[in-house]
């Protein structure tokens, strides 16, 4: 069924896709950033232009930056402005206003389809979502219960990783005494995996029959999932050796049977903030510690971070963000199925989908919020 009655319905609909492009058009500073590329275009059309090869590099280099982030902002606007042009034609060519709509509602779809794709791209401006991410789960409390949960998790955004081209390395795995995963870290590589994962800091909440139940009665699981950057090696963060405990330990997990003949698994321990940080994925301690080392650069790196930005706040009287906060998603397989993002209302009953790695849809409700929060 059509979603528009006649083409005056669909008209005013572009209408409106138009202008709520124009506001995002200022709001991302769009029209600051064609005058850059107009004045690149300018200075590398001057004869002089290459005689400094490394300047010219990194000019043009910028000009293929902006170019890629214009583009599309371009090409939509383009096609809003001509769309009236098409619904007239349709007119002349079809005998209803019915034909006219039914041959034009599935362009109008696209042209939404774009401005939401957007959106979410707009969601990856932050100075760090271009960098691999760290992706860290911890089960709650409860033993076997929230170990399981946890390793439900793992394998969620293992499947979804793969989805998404991305390459995973485990750096360190404790098993569960009984089942599942006490804690899990991994490494994320892969373009904007910083910036899609963020979405999935905070605690998430399980509530099912237990398969570890003998009675079958429900229980309800909490796990932490924790997303940082992995810190480029040129960004420096203060580590003081008096402030830093490193231990070594046997590994264990995958990994074949020499890492459990030595202690090459390294525990660092961060001892004013209490950060605990470690590794066991090499067999070689050296490069476990180099590893560890780099993980708590990172975890401390964020730590300022995330104070800058809370100082801000504070002095802006800025309302609460839609990034951070305690539990952010429900997933409930009884005594009915949902999934329920907190942050952004997001629903879907589907969970056994979502379980196996399909989080496409909840992980862009969440950048189409953040996007409306920045803008707000």
């Amino acid at each position: 069924m059509s979603r528009f009655k006649n083409s005056r319905e669909l008209e005013g609909a572009v209408n409106a896709l138009q202008k709520e492009l124009s506001l995002y058009w200022e709001k991302q500073g769009i029209e600051e950033m064609l005058h850059r590329l107009r004045d690149i275009n300018i200075e590398m059309e001057r004869a002089d232009f290459w005689d400094k090869p490394e300047e010219a590099k990194e000019i043009s280099q910028k000009k293929g930056a902006l170019e890629k982030i214009l583009e599309p902002w371009q090409k939509l606007q383009v096609e809003l402005r001509e769309f009236p042009e098409l619904i007239d034609l349709s007119q002349k060519e079809y005998d209803n206003e019915e034909q006219v709509v039914a041959s034009l509602e599935g362009d109008f779809k696209k042209l939404e389809e774009s401005y939401s794709d957007l959106l979410i791209s707009s969601a990856f401006l932050g100075p760090d979502d271009g960098a691999d991410a760290i992706l860290s789960i911890n089960s709650g409390a409860g033993g076997t219960e929230s170990q399981d949960w946890a390793e439900i998790l793992l394998r969620m955004y293992l499947r979804w990783c793969e989805n998404c081209d991305f390459k995973v390395i485990i750096l360190d795995m404790q098993n569960g005494e009984t089942a599942g995963v006490k804690s899990v870290s991994l490494l994320v590589k892969g373009e904007l995996a910083h910036g899609r994962l963020k979405s999935e800091n905070g605690i998430h909440r399980l509530v099912r029959l237990s398969p570890f139940d003998s009675n079958k009665r429900r229980h309800t699981s909490f796990a932490s999932v924790h997303i940082m950057p992995e810190i480029d090696d040129n960004i420096e963060v203060e580590l003081d050796d008096k402030d830093m405990r490193v231990d070594t330990f046997r590994a264990s997990g995958a990994g074949g049977q020499h890492v459990n003949k030595t202690d090459s698994a390294i525990r660092i321990t961060h001892i004013p903030t209490k950060i605990v940080v470690q590794c066991q994925n090499e067999r070689s301690q050296h490069k476990n510690k180099a590893t560890a080392l780099k993980l708590l650069r990172s975890r401390l790196h964020e730590i300022e971070k995330e104070k800058k930005e809370d100082d801000i706040k504070t002095r802006s009287g800025s309302k609460k963000t839609v990034s951070w906060g305690s539990q952010i998603r429900s997933y409930v397989m009884h005594p009915y199925k949902m999934v329920k993002d907190l942050r952004t209302g997001y629903e879907s009953s589907n969970v056994e989908a979502i379980l196996d790695g399909e989080l496409k849809e909840i992980v862009d409700s969440y950048l189409k919020e953040l996007v409306k929060y920045k803008q707000s």
